[in-house]
């Protein structure tokens, strides 16, 4: 008889409490409101808890997301939060969209062009309006607004760790212009790049002998003469430290490029029968890991293409009023479809001669040496 009416007063206290949804449970006493932390072995086990706001609050989220798709944007939001991610979404630039979740590349320009020709968001439901933000994608680009991901502090690099041979600091620094050069497998590029971060001469050529036959270093040297005859006059020659061969099956490439490597040094270096300490050298090395570093483009020891950093410094050159550098409107126009995804391997010496001296100059302005 205890047994059944025990079960019955359970039944009815469980009753009482259902549809409270959440760990804590609330009863009116009065003026003061008591929770319950529910042990989830039994009834009985309820520990009363009073004005537990803060934890309460830490475990529920400030707000929920929209996962509803017919549910307006604007709702899911505080008014305050309305106005952080419209006061972005209006004055950020490109640049600054792009380091939004989800916004690099197409929607922060997407997001830019909308604007300049609809005017300013006024709500948050208007976003879905531009160009491949729907409503899933613009709830993250949102949350990722107010809940920034902060970034790692960027290690400092030495400019003087990956030049060689060493130089004293001076002399690069009264240089007016440099060369940087990249090798290939089957052709070399350059950019002439000045101190005001000018692009002067941005090209390639092909070299046809690369990596045919058994490596004729007759042939190789016609190639890497008619490459050396097109450089322009410069205060620095800047070549690409070819990499180390770590896998045996690399072992041809690595040949390859320090073959060239060695004849693009032997050609450039002026001829001096006794070099004078005064004097400094012409041709630098310059590791390719220190461009890889300074782009954040290293996954482990490899470094990925930096072909849409290029073209991302190509689009700012157009549309920003201090763009980290500057091209002429016709290499603009010749290389605008080099860096795309189909094509990412025509313009990969390209990139990386032009990033190599970006890094060289931003390296010295920053480094202590």
């Amino acid at each position: 008889m205890w047994v059944a009416r025990r079960f019955l007063s359970l039944a009815v206290q469980r009753a009482q409490f259902a549809g409270q949804s959440g760990l804590f449970r609330r009863i009116q006493h009065g003026s003061l409101e008591l929770r319950y932390l529910q042990c989830t072995c039994c009834w009985r086990s309820r520990v009363p808890v009073a004005c537990f706001e803060t934890l309460n609050a830490t475990l529920s989220p400030p707000y929920q997301p929209c996962k509803d798709t017919s549910r307006v944007l604007d709702d899911c939001y505080t008014p305050k939060q309305r106005d952080a991610i419209l006061q972005l979404l209006n004055t950020a630039s490109q640049t600054e969209l792009a380091e939004v979740k989800l916004l690099r590349g197409r929607k922060a320009v997407n997001i830019v062009e909308y604007r300049t020709k609809n005017g300013p968001f006024t709500t948050l439901e208007s976003v879905v309006n531009v160009p491949l933000l729907k409503h899933k994608s613009a709830v993250i680009v949102f949350n990722s607004i107010l809940n920034p991901v902060k970034k790692e502090k960027k290690v400092k690099i030495q400019l003087a760790k990956f030049i060689r041979p060493e130089v004293d600091r001076s002399w690069l620094e009264d240089a007016s212009s440099i060369v940087s050069i990249v090798s290939g497998t089957n052709r070399i590029a350059w950019a002439h790049v000045n101190r005001t971060m000018n692009v002067l001469d941005w090209q390639q050529m092909e070299c046809p002998s690369f990596l045919r036959g058994n490596y004729m270093a007759s042939a190789y040297l016609n190639d890497v003469a008619s490459v050396v005859a097109h450089l322009p006059s410069a205060d620095f020659y800047i070549i690409e430290k070819s990499i180390s061969a770590q896998n045996t099956s690399l072992f041809p490439i690595i040949a390859h490029m320090r073959a060239v490597e060695a004849m693009l040094f032997a050609l450039l270096e002026p001829k001096t029968p006794i070099p004078e300490p005064n004097i400094p050298p012409k041709v630098l090395n310059m590791m390719r890991t220190a461009v890889g570093r300074h782009f954040g483009l290293m996954v482990g020891e490899s470094r990925t293409s930096g072909a849409q950093t290029v073209q991302r410094l190509m689009s700012d050159s157009v549309t920003q009023k201090l763009p980290r550098i500057n091209f002429p409107q016709e290499l603009v126009l010749k290389y605008r479809n080099y860096f795309q995804m189909d094509s990412r391997r025509e313009g990969d010496e390209l990139s990386d001669a032009l990033l190599q001296a970006l890094t060289f100059y931003e390296l010295l302005n920053e480094s202590s040496w």
